[in-house]
C-alpha cells in the first residue's frame, strides 16, 4: 500500500483512523504495521465486523472455547473478548498517543446502544469499560441522544475520553460542543487536568447521500439529478462552520487558557455507497485542518491508491455553497431538517441491531463450543 495519498492526507491536518478493531488484524500486524508508517494514528470500532470476525477467524478459537466451557454467556463473553482487544489496540497506539501528547493514537469504541435513552446505565458503562481497559487512550463511543449528551459530559466531567456519535446535522453537532465545553468545566472544577482529556464528535457522511439521493430519484428530472450527491459534504462542511464558529467563542478561549484541548470533528461512514460516485469521494473532499477521518480497509486501500487530496482552505464562500445546495433540497419537497431527525432514528436503530448480531454471533460461536468435547 503506497503512503504517497495518506501522506498528504496527515500533512493537510487530517488524522487518517482504521475503522476495523477486529482480532484479525490485529494479530496478523496489519494495524501495527500502518501505525509505524504514521499513516494510521487511531482506530475505531465497527461491531458488524467484529460479528463476522467472531465467526470466522481463527484467532478467536481457543478464548470463546475456555468461555463457552466456563458457562459464560454472551454479553459476559463480549465484555471480555473486546476488552483483551481494546488494551491491544490501545498499547499499540501507545507511541502516537504519548507523541502527540495525547491528541492521537486513541481507540473508540461502543458500548451498549440499547442504553442511548438511558443518561445513567450509559455512564455506568462508561466508567466500566474506563476502569476494566486500563488505558489512558480508550475513547467511549456514545450515541448523541438527548440522554447521551448527558452521559458525554458527565464522561468529561470524569475525565473519561468520549466520542459522541450518530451526528447528523450542524444543529446535533451545537449540542455535542456545549456538552463538551459542560463537561470540561465540571472538570475544571473537580480539579481535573483538561490537557489529558479527549473527544471527538462523529459526524455520518454517506447515509445522508443515500437517503437525499432516493428522495431526489422520485421527481425523475434533470434538475433533481444533477442534486445528486451534494448533501452529504454540504452538510459536514456546516458542522465544521458551527466548530469554528464555536471555538473563535469566550467560552473556548476559557477553557484554552485552562489547558483544555478542543473536539475534533470526525467524520465517520465515509464509505461510498453509490457506485457512480468515485470510491474516495467523501475522503477527498473533506480535507480540512484539525479532523479525524476514519475509515474501513477498503476505503483505505482506495484512498492510498487513488485518492485526491488536495488541501484547500474552507472559506465563507465554501459554507455559503453548502448552504444554498442545502436549501435547494426544499424545491423536491425534501426537508433537510425532517430527513436528518428521521435518520438519527435510523441510525441508532441500525447501531441497535447490529450489538443485537453481535450478541447473537457470539451466542451460536459459544453453544458450538459448548457441544465440542
Amino acid at each position: 500500500m503506497t503512503g504517497d495519498v495518506l501522506e498528504r492526507l496527515t500533512t493537510a491536518g487530517v488524522s487518517v483512523w482504521l475503522d476495523d478493531l477486529t482480532r484479525d488484524r490485529l494479530a496478523d500486524g496489519s494495524l501495527a504495521a500502518l501505525v509505524r508508517s504514521r499513516r494510521v494514528t487511531g482506530a475505531t470500532s465497527d461491531p458488524s465486523m467484529l460479528a463476522k470476525s467472531l465467526c470466522d477467524s481463527p484467532f478467536y478459537a481457543g478464548q470463546l472455547d475456555d468461555l463457552a466451557h466456563r458457562g459464560v454467556r454472551a454479553e459476559q463473553a463480549l465484555r471480555l473478548v473486546t476488552t483483551h482487544d481494546i488494551r491491544w489496540a490501545c498499547d499499540i497506539l501507545r507511541p502516537v498517543h504519548e507523541a502527540t501528547g495525547g491528541a492521537d493514537g486513541l481507540v473508540s469504541v461502543g458500548i451498549d446502544p440499547r442504553l442511548a435513552h438511558d443518561a445513567g446505565a450509559t455512564l455506568a458503562e462508561a466508567r466500566e469499560l474506563w476502569r476494566v481497559t486500563g488505558r489512558a487512550n480508550v475513547m467511549v463511543r456514545i450515541p448523541a441522544t438527548d440522554a447521551g449528551l448527558t452521559a458525554l459530559s458527565a464522561c468529561l466531567a470524569e475525565g473519561i475520553n468520549a466520542d459522541a456519535t450518530l451526528i447528523l446535522s450542524a444543529d446535533r453537532y451545537d449540542l455535542v460542543a456545549d456538552a463538551c465545553f459542560e463537561g470540561l468545566e465540571r472538570a475544571h472544577r473537580a480539579g481535573l487536568p483538561l490537557a489529558g482529556i479527549s473527544s471527538v464528535a462523529s459526524f455520518l457522511v454517506g447515509r445522508i447521500d443515500s437517503a437525499v439521493d432516493t428522495l431526489l430519484d422520485r421527481e425523475g428530472t434533470l434538475e433533481a439529478r444533477a442534486m445528486h450527491g451534494t448533501a452529504a459534504v454540504s452538510g459536514a462542511r456546516l458542522a465544521h462552520e458551527r466548530h469554528e464558529r464555536t471555538y473563535r467563542g469566550a467560552r473556548w478561549r476559557a477553557l484554552a487558557a485552562l489547558g483544555a484541548r478542543p473536539q475534533r470533528l470526525l467524520w465517520a461512514d465515509t464509505t461510498v455507497r453509490n457506485p457512480a460516485y468515485h470510491d474516495t469521494r467523501y475522503v477527498d473532499r473533506l480535507v480540512t485542518r484539525g479532523t479525524v477521518n476514519t475509515m474501513p480497509p477498503a476505503t483505505l486501500q482506495a484512498v492510498a491508491d487513488h485518492g485526491s487530496v488536495v488541501p484547500r482552505r474552507w472559506t465563507e464562500e465554501t459554507y455559503d455553497d453548502a448552504r444554498r445546495l442545502l436549501g435547494h433540497l426544499q424545491w423536491f419537497g425534501i426537508d433537510h431538517g425532517e430527513l436528518v431527525l428521521r435518520l438519527e432514528s435510523e441510525a441508532l436503530k441500525q447501531a441497535d441491531d447490529s450489538w443485537h448480531q453481535l450478541l447473537d454471533a457470539l451466542t451460536l460461536a459459544l453453544d458450538k463450543d459448548r457441544q465440542t468435547p
